[in-house]
């Protein structure tokens, strides 16, 4: 039975995502700019409800660790999931000089956040 859960659960997921990229690219037509912006846009804060909702939830639950941990987590892993896919698609040959600059204000940032 479990199984077919988690089955079902990857069909509502895969349908899910089909609907809110239709969803944002009708809606950058009916607004007139860049399907790339409104996917940022729209695609972002989709992506990002769930984290909000536990970051929330864990706020009112008095648990600053599991909020600290969600904002930590959440941004690490995107970073490392946008470096690999971008060194996919075009792989670095070396590691210039505004690579690492670019790298060191990454981190930087995420500690400040």
């Amino acid at each position: 039975m479990s199984y077919a859960f988690v089955a079902a659960g990857l069909v509502l997921l895969v349908l899910g995502g089909e609907f809110l990229v239709r969803g944002s690219v009708a809606l950058a037509g009916r607004l007139g700019v860049s399907p790339l912006l409104i996917g940022l846009i729209v695609v972002g804060f989709g992506t990002s409800a769930p984290e909000l909702g536990v970051s929330v939830q864990a706020a009112i639950n008095n648990a600053p660790g599991i909020v600290i941990g969600n904002v930590i987590g959440s941004s690490i892993a995107n970073i490392l999931l946008v470096f690999a896919f971008a060194i996919l698609i075009a792989p670095m040959t070396s590691w210039p000089k505004t690579a690492t600059n670019d790298a060191l204000v990454m981190v930087v940032a995420s500690v400040a956040y």
